[in-house]
């Protein structure tokens, strides 16, 4: 069974530049303003960095 990265919205402050959209390999987060980011679930290919480079926890893998 696959994962799903899903982004938990509370956990995410929402008031700065989002550091984990910088490390995703393959360009599946994006960022408006400073709004919670937003997931392509089309180009995501699961890998967890961004899971694990959140310091709010906010990106999750389940």
């Amino acid at each position: 069974m696959s994962k799903t990265l899903n982004i938990k919205t509370d956990n995410c402050p929402q008031n700065h530049p989002c550091p984990a959209v910088k490390v995703c390999p393959v360009g599946a987060l994006s960022q408006t303003d400073y709004n919670a980011p937003v997931i392509d679930r089309a180009k995501c290919i699961r890998c967890g960095k961004c899971s694990s480079f959140c310091p709010q926890k906010a990106l999750v893998l389940e």
